[in-house]
């Protein structure tokens, strides 16, 4: 507890408990929140990180969003037409969108938009190969011509998840997918204040000013996005006990994700409201670089499935909390519709180092240099590695643990070298449930290549097995495309799943917290 007071005392100096009159109205208009991560990549399209994801949906907003129960509802859209053939699509934009700079939204700007993001995005990607052009018809008719007809259309534009389709100006739409956008403008109820970002340390949001939020009432990306705060601080603080010690004291209102060994002391502070937003969970994952040695191989990458026990991974991120976790013996999320355990004999009895060091002799393993990049900072994803590279060294494998921050980590997956030009060969993350649920979606099932998530994982029978589902009448149909992808992933193996956990979020005095894969701000207000 020393520690912990210490730190406690040293938090957050710039963050002013009382002031003036005028103070302490800016800080009750003012939302403070720790994110998950530092915020190092600002792009949503560009990549896949949880903390940028956040921050997409504090500053874009979407064609269409999701509801509570997953229905599509327009957001920016009006609403649309289709044509009898099924191969064009009229979407009309509503009145009143402007962008951040003063700028009204026009359809230009949307069709810009969605090209790019249809190179990007997995779901995106799918679209993108049947679609024969994203185009404007006027100021606010965006029309998507289809070689053939794509049924899951709506649903792709409102994906609620990683690389959703958010609109941008036309200007920034056209820069290469495959490079970042670093200028921020959106047309969402908060703006990016730019000069006041500082990488490590604060990202600072807005109310803008000249947002319309629909009418209905706001459920998950769907709904009026009503914005309450003038100001959203985001404070970067890696140790866990000084984010602890901030939401006690009110230097903070929100910490995004709770370390599960500090739930105890939280749960006994007046005024702090812990609960679960992300109702499907997170799936744990080590990702294997596909392009080079020794994870090209996948009889090698079969022998590191044999090395794996799910418990370890899983116990180590929820503090060894019962109601935290569960194995999940699936390719998809345990508790969907496609989360069997058929084909998972691997994962299954106890594990033996020495049975998989002849599994790695006979895939003609010889030593090469595995380098795991592993965050120092992100207490739900650094203990994978850590778990990891024990369970391969003692298999047999030359393993080096590389560890970095987040942002930093999330820089060089980017990477395609090898290992000796500073590449890597696994990195870990977790994803939402939702976000892997069906081959539309999951980026780390699909068989891409190197247009796909980081790794690269190229496999043309999950291609055309995904294909397939989404062109699938029934739900039957569908569910029995997804079995064959999963039985396919256990032979190829795309990734190591690691199991299913609930991670806690934490806030003080606020009410109206959606349920979602983010820390939404609109419809959050004082209690």
């Amino acid at each position: 507890m020393q520690r912990r007071s210490l730190l406690k005392a040293a938090a957050l100096p710039a963050l002013p408990l009382s002031g003036p009159a005028i103070g302490q109205n800016m800080r009750a208009r003012t939302l403070r929140m720790v994110p998950q991560a530092n915020l190092t990549s600002l792009d949503p399209i560009w990549t896949t990180a949880g903390v940028t994801e956040n921050h997409g949906w504090t500053i874009f907003d979407t064609l269409y969003g999701l509801s509570d129960d997953l229905q599509v509802r327009p957001q920016m859209a009006e609403g649309h037409q289709v044509s009898d053939d099924r191969r064009s699509w009229t979407i009309r934009l509503r009145e009143g969108l402007r962008f951040h700079d003063g700028e009204p939204v026009l359809a230009r700007d949307c069709a810009a938009s969605l090209a790019r993001w249809a190179r990007r995005d997995t779901f995106g990607q799918s679209l993108g190969a049947v679609a024969e052009a994203f185009e404007a018809v006027d100021d606010r008719t965006i029309r998507i011509r289809l070689k053939s007809p794509f049924p899951l259309l709506l649903e792709a534009l409102a994906k609620p998840f990683a690389n959703a389709s958010f609109i941008m100006p036309e200007r920034l739409a056209k820069t290469d997918p495959f490079q970042q956008v670093t200028e921020m403008v959106g047309s969402g109820p908060y703006r990016f204040v730019a000069d006041e970002y500082i990488s490590g340390s604060r990202v600072v949001y807005a109310k803008h000013d000249g947002y319309v939020p629909r009418g209905e009432p706001p459920s998950r990306t769907a709904g009026g996005k009503v914005a309450h705060f003038d100001r959203i601080e985001w404070t970067v603080i890696p140790d866990s006990a000084t984010a602890s010690a901030a939401l006690q004291s009110g230097e903070i209102d929100w910490w995004e994700q709770v370390n599960p060994d500090l739930i105890p002391v939280l749960r006994r502070t007046r005024g702090v409201t812990i609960e679960v937003i992300n109702t499907l969970g997170y799936i744990g994952f080590s990702r294997f670089n596909h392009l080079n040695p020794p994870f090209d191989n996948p009889a090698i990458r079969r022998a590191a499935l044999h090395a794996i026990n799910q418990e370890d991974y899983v116990r180590a991120v929820t503090g060894n909390d019962p109601e935290a976790w569960r194995t999940c013996h699936s390719m998809w999320p345990c508790g969907t519709p496609y989360g069997t355990t058929t084909g998972s004999d691997a994962l299954a009895g106890p594990r033996d180092p020495e049975r998989v060091r002849g599994m790695l002799r006979d895939a003609g393993y010889k030593g090469e240099k595995v380098v795991i990049i592993n965050p120092t900072d992100f207490p739900t994803i650094g203990p994978f590695g850590q778990i990891l590279a024990d369970a391969l060294r003692r298999c047999g494998m030359t393993v080096e643990l590389q560890e970095m921050d987040w942002g930093s980590l999330v820089q060089r997956r980017v990477s395609k070298e090898p290992v000796e030009k500073g590449g890597w060969s696994i990195f870990h993350t977790w994803w939402p449930g939702i976000s892997i649920i069906n081959p539309a979606v999951n980026a780390p099932i699909r068989g891409t290549g190197e247009r796909g998530w980081f790794g690269w994982y190229r496999n043309d029978r999950v291609e055309a097995l995904s294909a397939e589902w989404l062109l699938a009448e029934t739900e039957a149909e569908r569910g029995r495309l997804a079995e064959a992808i999963q039985q396919e992933s256990w032979q190829n193996v795309p990734f190591l799943p690691l199991g299913q956990f609930f991670i806690r979020t934490a806030h003080r005095g606020l009410t109206g917290v959606l349920k979602g894969t983010s820390p939404y701000p609109w419809n959050v207000r004082r209690a």
